[in-house]
């Protein structure tokens, strides 16, 4: 997935303060990822893609506010993904919800490429994409107020307990989510391994701005496509939990 969680050295770990500050004589703290940078291999059709669709619907990252507007030649509500994969459901909500703008977060240009290659497929116009680290975007590019949804769809699960802190979701993060919320805006995330879901569902519903729309888990909504991958997981016997929790 694609966002740094906070400012941490490489040998204290387990000792930073929960603040995130470096502790004095480090100058430049490493920063824990919860994505690892893999080196997939691009697929003709992926290269022919971003060569011919990059330039329109891959945005520069840069470290100001972005015009949405502008970015999608419209004015729309506007939704965050964070780490999109290989984009088959990005496609597919974009194609359904017309109505809204989908700006795509993902780092590895595979996953980059596949979804070009299905918006140009489907003629889709709703989708703009930063292969770019998504905290980075949050922290940057996205103002107070500016979303109006945010997706997070089967981030990894750092499944190891000593790669928990790896985690995307965890409070620091959501905090920065829902300061960019607009009021009644939500956060839908969705996963596939319980633990995770457990701890997800304690981090949103300890933001206090933040309020469930189910008791606990709610219903897959109608716009978010069972992925291949799922697909085999409920075969399996493997469970999926969705969350959507809206901003005050």
């Amino acid at each position: 997935m694609t966002v740094t969680i906070f400012p941490i050295p490489p040998e204290t770990a387990a000792t930073t303060p929960e603040s995130g500050a470096a502790p004095a004589g480090v100058a430049h703290p490493k920063a824990i990822k919860s994505y690892v940078l893999r080196t997939g291999r691009v697929t003709t059709g992926q290269a022919k893609a971003l060569e011919t669709l990059g330039p329109r619907f891959i945005l520069d990252y840069a470290p100001q506010p972005l015009d949405a507007a502008a970015a999608f030649e419209r004015t729309a509500p506007l939704i965050l993904e964070i780490g999109f994969g290989m984009g088959d459901a990005t496609a597919h909500i974009a194609q359904v919800r017309p109505e809204d703008n989908f700006l795509c977060c993902e780092v590895h240009e595979p996953g980059v490429g596949a979804l070009l290659k299905r918006v140009g497929e489907g003629n889709i116009e709703n989708i703009r994409i930063l292969q770019h680290d998504a905290v980075e975007v949050i922290d940057h590019m996205l103002t107070e107020g500016s979303l109006d949804g945010v997706h997070i769809f089967f981030p990894d699960p750092w499944h190891k307990k000593r790669h928990n802190k790896r985690r995307l979701i965890q409070a620091p993060l959501i905090a920065k989510l829902v300061s960019r919320l607009k009021p009644g805006g939500y956060i839908h995330c969705a996963t596939d391994w319980e633990p995770y879901a457990e701890q997800i569902l304690e981090v949103l519903s300890a933001e206090a701005l933040l309020i469930n729309t189910a008791p606990n888990y709610a219903p897959q909504p109608a716009y978010r496509p069972l992925t291949k991958f799922e697909n085999r997981g409920l075969r399996l016997g493997h469970g999926v939990w969705d969350l959507v929790f809206k901003r005050r």
